[in-house]
């Protein structure tokens, strides 16, 4: 039995975690906090314990310094994992950065790029989006990980792929976020009752994701700050900034990622 574990337990990691365990996917979770903080899940934060004959791992930390840390720094287990033959990339990260980890990873090991779509309650409720990069048989070795937890595959070609489709969708959340957020201000500045608007635009031109579960969405109500959604989605535009095509006019996904750092709590 190949061993599977998933590095990065936290908001998305463990709904991830918990609906492959639920699809009899046998899974081992990874998280530097203690095992207290998982009552009801198999996580460890013994990185020798995690690696010993671990074969496939997902990664789902939160940026590219934590991804680093995993794969080569403090938990290293590119060299630690003595049997790994497969690192799956979850987190949203610049294209350029996953594109040379190529280059930083011995050839032995398979690379597949994962990103998903969904926020928390996608994880939870094992309905997330995949945008995924890598080769056929990889990928195709991986698709029952990938169906116990989302209903959205979408295989977009080779190893960056994924990743690139993934800043570009978020380009589009973020936008959707922070224009979404501008409305209901109005909204409630200007007498619109808040739930009949977001019942009006469900159903017209300006229907979103985000308005569409915006009662669902953890974060939909959340002010900017550098550790919650909001600012994982700033993080997003950034990365997807960083691969922007040369010459690209970058001007728009700067006023949003501006207006995503200007965003206040809402009740």
């Amino acid at each position: 039995m190949t061993k599977l574990g998933l590095a990065g337990v936290g908001r998305m990691g463990s709904g991830m975690l918990s609906n492959m365990l639920k699809s009899g996917i046998s899974t081992t979770g990874f998280d530097i906090r203690p095992e207290s903080d998982f009552p009801n899940l198999p996580v460890s934060s013994d990185a020798d314990a995690f690696a010993d004959g671990l074969e496939t791992l997902f990664t789902v930390v939160r940026d590219a310094d934590q991804t680093d840390e995993v794969l080569f720094g403090t938990q290293g287990f590119v060299t630690r994992a003595a049997s790994l033959k497969t690192v799956v990339i979850c987190s949203t990260l610049s294209p350029n950065y996953v594109r040379a980890l190529r280059a930083r990873v011995p050839d032995h090991i398979a690379l597949v790029d994962a990103p998903m779509s969904g926020a928390e309650v996608g994880a939870r409720e094992g309905t997330l989006a995949f945008m995924i990069g890598g080769a056929d048989l990889d990928v195709a070795a991986l698709m029952p990980m990938f169906e116990a937890m989302g209903t959205n595959i979408h295989h977009m070609g080779g190893f960056g792929d994924g990743m690139q489709s993934k800043v570009l969708n978020n380009l589009l959340c973020s936008s959707h976020t922070a224009m979404s957020r501008l409305v209901l201000d109005w909204a409630d500045k200007t007498g619109v009752d808040r739930q009949k608007l977001l019942n009006l635009i469900g159903t017209a031109t300006g229907q979103n994701w985000f308005t569409s579960r915006f009662d669902q969405i953890e974060f939909a109500h959340h002010g900017f700050q550098d550790d919650n959604t909001i600012g994982i989605l700033v993080k997003d535009v950034t990365c997807a900034l960083d691969a922007a095509p040369e010459g690209a006019d970058t001007a728009l996904p700067e006023v949003v990622r501006e207006a995503m750092r200007g965003l206040k709590p809402i009740s």
